[in-house]
């Protein structure tokens, strides 16, 4: 099932069709732009399951606010070097190239541009529920 679940999110990621509008945060934070969304055939926890590529860029110097996600993701860094932290792990620092991965509903607490001078780009497979009401769930900084 988990090999199901990888390559429909590739799938996804390299041949899901529509560009969708670009959301952008306030002055000072990350920009996320939905790449494509489809629905898949397999299921989550039983439920009816749908695959979200998105691009999030930062600028140097900025952080996103701590959130969770209702669903798995996978991660590749496009461009620059990405600060990320997930739950009570350490920082660890990824340049472009690499890839990560966050399990469903894991506290993404640090995701950041190190850099004072060049852009970071990020590529986000998202794996969740097709009746999840967002993808990105801000949670309070504490």
């Amino acid at each position: 099932m988990r090999r199901i679940l990888l390559a429909a999110a590739i799938g996804a990621a390299l041949g899901a069709g529509g560009l969708s509008l670009a959301h952008q945060s306030g002055p000072g934070h990350e920009t996320a732009t939905v790449l494509s969304e489809r629905d898949i055939v397999e299921t989550l926890d039983g439920k009816k399951a749908r695959v979200t590529t998105v691009e999030v860029d930062f600028e140097p110097g900025i952080a996103g606010a701590p959130h969770r996600h209702p669903g798995a993701i996978f991660g590749y860094v496009l461009e620059g070097e990405f600060e990320f932290a997930l739950d009570d792990q350490p920082v660890k620092t990824l340049k472009a190239g690499e890839t990560f991965y966050e399990p469903s509903g894991a506290l993404h607490r640090v995701s950041r541009n190190p850099s004072s001078k060049t852009k970071t780009r990020v590529l986000a497979v998202i794996v969740h529920p097709q009746d999840a009401k967002q993808i990105r769930i801000p949670v309070e900084n504490k």
